[in-house]
């Protein structure tokens, strides 16, 4: 299998080509997605591949969007429809939570609806309040929907494909932060990454970091800068969510900080510390620590200020080593 240095764009489109070329059934759409390539370009250059009636530019309606991929999923196809902004995904959320995520359930098992809806997320590109939201809770608080983030290339591309393949709807988002920050040796064939596995990308016996998406690269150079006995688990998948590999961690370390860019109140750094307290409270010596963006929306003059980033780190490192 050959593979080349990727970014997360080059890495998503190459996912793309694999899933169109080897399966008709593979159906595109969004805005502006087919002739400008999208507005990040993950779709650069498919429509001139596989032609309008797979790669399909839509009108500007995300509930147009949404209910025409859940129509095309009922009835054998798989579309991977594209939000060009999360941020946009709302005035579909009736078709995301009353339809989509309910097709299964509500027919007693007789449809399916195999569809990934793209779309990228978070700050990065001083996008501003209305072009930088990071949503996931509202996703992961939805019964049925799979809810997958990346946070480099090689798994964007594997996480992307193993979404495609599967038989239910599942929310894709992709960081726009690093969507060209890093390159990684990607391969150029299909390969999958396993849905609900998180990844330990650092062993330590210290303190644990539980983090996901955008926010994985921050940690793990605040955590290389300091020079920190950690390990760092980068969930991938929020829903399902690894609680093996979470409970692993917590039972090693016993101290826990959960990094996301999302505002504090209901994020799901709040679902992953009362889920650890639920299941392994006796394992704790300090309090759960959430380094987390704001309750605010996101600005565009002071994006670097909302983000987590290592000053805010280190300070939840200071208190949670103090801790008996």
């Amino acid at each position: 299998m050959t593979s080349k240095p990727m970014n997360m764009v080059q890495a998503l489109n190459s996912a793309l080509d694999n899933l169109l070329s080897s399966d008709d059934r593979v159906i595109l759409l969004g805005e502006d997605i087919g002739i400008d390539g999208g507005v990040f370009r993950v779709t650069d250059g498919l429509l001139a591949k596989y032609g309008a009636e797979r790669v399909i530019d839509t009108p500007l309606v995300e509930l147009g969007i949404v209910g025409m991929a859940i129509g095309m999923a009922i009835q054998g196809l798989r579309p991977i429809p594209e939000i060009q902004f999360q941020d946009f995904i709302y005035t579909a959320m009736d078709q995301i939570i009353n339809q989509m995520a309910k097709i299964r359930f509500r027919s007693g098992g007789e449809y399916e609806c195999p569809l990934v809806l793209r779309t990228p997320y978070g700050g990065g590109v001083k996008g501003g309040l209305y072009h930088s939201q990071s949503g996931e809770s509202y996703f992961a608080h939805t019964a049925g929907l799979t809810v997958v983030t990346p946070s480099n290339p090689y798994d964007a591309k594997g996480l992307l494909v193993s979404a495609a393949q599967g038989d239910d709807p599942v929310i894709f988002l992709e960081p726009k932060r690093l969507y060209r920050t890093a390159k990684q040796e990607v391969p150029d064939d299909l390969y999958k990454i396993p849905i609900g596995k998180a990844q330990v990308l650092q062993t330590g016996n210290d303190l644990t970091f539980i983090t996901y998406g955008s926010m994985v690269p921050t940690v793990m150079d605040t955590v290389k800068k300091n020079n920190l006995d950690a390990d760092v688990l980068d969930l991938r998948t929020l829903v399902p969510v690894d609680k093996n590999a979470i409970m692993q961690s917590v039972q090693k370390t016993g101290r826990i900080i959960i990094v996301h860019e999302a505002p504090r109140t209901g994020g799901f750094g709040a679902e992953i510390s009362a889920m650890i307290t639920e299941r392994g409270i006796d394992f704790l010596y300090a309090p759960i620590l959430r380094v987390t963006g704001p309750d605010s929306p996101i600005p565009y003059r002071m994006e670097e200020y909302y983000a987590p980033n290592e000053r805010r780190i280190m300070n939840a490192v200071k208190k949670v080593m103090e801790s008996a």
